[in-house]
């Protein structure tokens, strides 16, 4: 496309984020017909669908790289401005998150970022596939995400974080309850676990106790939700060390299986934008893990 419209970019953007015609024309203070012609104006010179209508409206896969686009020359020129001494407005930057790292290390990585404010971050939470999707189709910047990965050619960097570990607790009424003979795959056929990955759980099981096939199970996503589940006593779970640390050393919790655990590998994938926010962003998220995590 040639001599990109960047008002109508600033629109198309505004329609992704907001998720329908009507909202983005709100945000921006025009008419919704405005947006629409601005839209339209866009297909016609792309000669191609940017977004699909429906409810939420979506971008096509060229819609959403046009937005990207767009994003990453905000942040350059905001870049631009602090550089001339210009007042800045403060550029967005999003990011897709696994529940994990937000629920124990990550937060710790914003006090630099957002005290004085560089930038508004827009975090999701996310899988590690949908984390990857995001990133790879240009729709955050970067994200953590899950498991062993490799750069690919002209994609985003790749740098590893560190490692998530996993202990399975308890806490002690539930253990001498269910486990008052120990933890042992005949009381684990029988006793209530909360999972958030089936697969970590079944992993976890056969390596610890040699065991297979089903057993008993809520299936709650790694949250507050399961965190309770288990202090509460209503089941027993893989948690992030981080976050029963200080229940293990208090006694609220205890370690059923100790030895045992699961380590998770968690990498940080981010596009080589060269500007001051994305920059620091990167080096706080991966110092930040250095120091949380454990090392690669």
């Amino acid at each position: 496309m040639d001599n990109l419209d960047y008002r109508a970019l600033a629109v198309l953007d505004a329609v992704v984020s907001q998720g329908s015609f009507e909202k983005a024309a709100m945000a921006l203070g025009i008419s919704q017909s405005a947006v629409s012609q601005r839209i339209k104006a866009l297909e016609d010179a792309a000669g191609r669908l940017l977004i699909v209508r429906g409810q939420p409206a979506v971008p096509t896969g060229l819609g959403q790289r046009l937005v990207s686009h767009y994003r990453n020359v905000k942040l350059m020129e905001a870049s631009l401005d602090i550089d001339l001494g210009n007042q800045v407005s403060m550029p967005e930057v999003a990011l897709a998150v696994d529940a994990a790292s937000l629920a124990t290390w990550f937060p710790f990585s914003l006090q630099p970022l957002l005290s004085p404010p560089r930038c508004q971050l827009n975090v999701q939470q996310a899988d590690a596939q949908l984390a990857l999707h995001l990133v790879r189709e240009g729709s955050v910047f970067g994200c953590v995400a899950a498991g062993a990965a490799e750069p690919q050619a002209n994609g985003p960097q790749v740098t590893a974080l560190g490692r998530m570990r996993y202990v399975c607790v308890a806490t002690k009424a539930f253990a001498g309850h269910w486990f008052g003979d120990g933890f042992s795959e005949e009381a684990a056929r029988l006793a209530p676990a909360v999972v958030c990955d089936r697969d970590m759980m079944s992993g976890f099981l056969q390596q610890s106790l040699a065991m297979h096939g089903a057993y008993p199970h809520h299936s709650l996503p790694l949250s507050a939700a399961s965190g309770e589940c288990v202090f509460g006593g209503l089941a027993y779970g893989l948690l992030p060390w981080q976050q029963v640390s200080a229940a293990l050393s208090d006694e609220r919790l205890i370690d059923l299986a100790p030895g045992h655990y699961v380590d998770v590998e968690l990498h940080w994938h981010a596009w080589n934008l060269d500007t001051p926010f994305t920059r620091a962003l990167s080096e706080q998220i991966i110092a930040t893990a250095k120091r949380y995590l454990l090392p690669a």
